[in-house]
């Protein structure tokens, strides 16, 4: 039975799984790279989707960029802004009637990203005011918290917004942040990615985000019997 005090916050990533902006990231990459006279491939960018930022600077030197890391961080975002400038967010199917429900009911929600934190704020706008109360992006990266697959990033949101990690959900649709949820110990949804994500314990995977319903997130309390993630309870770090 739906437990009406769970979860006591959603911890969300944000590309693929609250707005599909990845194509518009990998637009930005493309033209990055052709500024330079360098191509940007589709496997350029499976090589990046879903990682930190570092990574994709790395893939950027790799294929022939001639600038440096702190350069190419900058003009990363430079080209990401003007990319979603004039572009208007909208949510993925079934995502606008979740946050709805959550904001209706005061359980509060943070983004967590391997992108900009700016970003995640543009979305967050649109939300349900103060539904999204913690955004944790590259900024925070800087600063020392450990970007995904590390689980330091979804462990630092729920301590920001004052809940046990054991009271939260993970909403994820990449093989590095569902191992981020995993290895924070939270339970871990799985919607439909640009990349698959294998099946493993501590995670449900669904078919479609329209399936992520509040009623659904409250069947999972790991405390409940009937919950599929029960045994967390038992192997929780």
């Amino acid at each position: 039975m739906p437990n009406p005090g769970f979860p006591q916050a959603v911890l969300f990533d944000h590309d693929g799984t609250l707005v599909d902006t990845e194509p518009l990231w990998d637009r930005a990459k493309q033209n990055l790279a052709a500024e330079h006279g360098r191509p940007w491939t589709t496997e350029d960018s499976l090589a990046t989707l879903g990682r930190p930022v570092a990574a994709t600077i790395a893939r950027l030197q790799q294929v022939g960029v001639p600038l440096g890391e702190d350069e190419l961080f900058r003009a990363v975002f430079e080209h990401c802004v003007r990319v979603l400038e004039g572009t208007e967010l909208t949510f993925i199917d079934g995502i606008a009637k979740l946050l709805e429900d959550l904001a209706a009911a005061g359980i509060p929600a943070a983004i967590v990203t391997n992108a900009s934190s700016a970003i995640g704020h543009r979305t967050a706008s649109t939300a349900p005011e103060n539904l999204f109360r913690v955004i944790i992006g590259t900024d925070e990266y800087a600063q020392g918290v450990r970007p995904k697959p590390d689980p330091d990033a979804y462990l630092t949101a729920a301590r920001r917004l004052g809940v046990d990690p054991a009271g939260c959900v993970v909403v994820e649709d990449s093989p590095a942040g569902a191992a981020a949820g995993v290895a924070a110990g939270i339970p871990t949804v799985v919607v439909p990615g640009e990349m698959r994500v294998e099946p493993g314990p501590g995670m449900l995977h669904l078919g479609s985000h329209r399936e992520l319903t509040l009623e659904l997130l409250r069947s999972l309390d790991p405390q409940s019997p009937s919950s599929p993630f029960h045994a967390l309870q038992e192997t929780r770090p």
